[in-house]
């Protein structure tokens, strides 16, 4: 394993993060949706609401019937936003990082949301269910051999017509990752760019 991944494999992609808990809380508005956010150290951007994410929640279209996967959802950013503005849909909230998959439930709890599911998974390895919109914001510096097998599965995980969108820094691999979304999909666009970040998204 290459040192750098290692390192990052110990941080956020880390299935059971080892540092000690240090909780806190953020509070923000993203979309409209005021949330109060528990974070933890060994979690994706624990002191502050990651603009990627922030970016991802505010550009997506969301049907309010929309059954959606935050797929690696950290504490919850996008996820409990998208179920907040889909309030007749339903949201499956999947991670790999245990600590994450704790908070972002407590997370949910904290802002009154109830329709949302929590589960743990490597990927798409424990999710079989269809969807209508599919987000997620990948661990980039873990590899594409973990994160490009996120776009296969979301083809695979979509209904007719349903959406697939991302976000990535632009200077690592926006070009790339927009050329694997577009093999599969046979489409891909730039829903949103601002501060160093693509919204990528496609459709089924």
């Amino acid at each position: 394993m290459m040192k750098g991944r290692s390192k990052v494999h110990q941080h956020y992609y880390s299935t059971d993060p080892k540092s000690l808990s240090k909780p806190q809380f953020l509070e923000t508005i993203v979309r409209g949706v005021p949330l109060r956010l528990k974070t933890d150290t060994g979690v994706f951007s624990k002191d502050k609401i990651d603009k990627g994410s922030r970016l991802l929640a505010e550009t997506v279209l969301v049907n309010r019937d929309d059954h959606i996967l935050d797929l690696g959802c950290g504490y919850g950013v996008i996820g409990l936003t998208l179920a907040a503005l889909a309030p007749e849909g339903q949201v499956l909230l999947v991670d790999v990082n245990t600590r994450s998959l704790e908070l972002a439930q407590e997370n949910a709890k904290l802002n009154g949301l109830t329709n949302v599911n929590f589960r743990f998974s490597d990927g798409f390895t424990a999710v079989e269910e269809t969807f209508d919109l599919i987000v997620t914001n990948p661990p980039i510096r873990a590899g594409k051999g973990v994160y490009y097998p996120f776009v296969d599965g979301a083809f695979d995980h979509l209904r007719s017509g349903g959406r697939f969108a991302a976000v990535v820094q632009t200077k690592q691999g926006a070009k790339s990752f927009a050329q694997k979304i577009e093999t599969v999909f046979g489409n891909v666009e730039t829903l949103a760019k601002s501060g160093g970040y693509r919204i990528l998204l496609a459709i089924k």
